[in-house]
């Protein structure tokens, strides 16, 4: 399917790229389709979260293991069954991200993840009760430490 981007312009996306967000995004209730798309160069730890019904709507993300590779989100029975898993393991993270100027002060949100089942191609995003992390982490209170375990 052609597919109208706000970053990529227009392009062919196959159907099986597309996650399903049944619940939508915090603060976007009936956006429930959004396919994934790597950032050029960025060995898929930068992507772009593409509104497929809204071209004009995109989110910044970021493997939040390629930042902190210990961070380990635990979800809830109720959730970890809404995405057909039984472990927190089994799933892929990725956290949004404001883009700033100059980039160390951008921001990611440790605390409301977008989890992912790869294999339903179900995602949802969560809010992290446990871990102590916060909803405005800078990139600057990171240090670079290689690349994390993305999808």
């Amino acid at each position: 399917m052609q597919l109208s981007t706000k970053y990529f312009g227009v392009i062919d996306c196959p159907e099986e790229e597309l996650l399903t967000f049944p619940n939508g995004l915090f603060g976007f209730d009936e956006e429930r389709a959004f396919v994934p798309l790597p950032f050029h160069g960025s060995n898929g730890t930068l992507l772009c979260f593409q509104s497929v019904q809204t071209p004009s709507l995109a989110f910044v993300a970021m493997d939040p293991f390629a930042l902190k590779p210990d961070y380990a989100p635990v979800l809830a029975p109720e959730e970890l069954a809404l995405l057909g898993v039984s472990r927190s393991e089994d799933l892929c993270y990725y956290v949004f991200c404001v883009v700033r100027e100059p980039v160390a002060d951008s921001t990611v949100n440790l605390r409301c993840p977008i989890v992912i089942n790869p294999e339903q191609r179900r995602a949802m995003q969560v809010i992290l009760e446990s871990g102590g992390y916060h909803m405005r982490h800078r990139l600057a209170e990171f240090q670079h430490k290689g690349d994390g375990d993305s999808c």
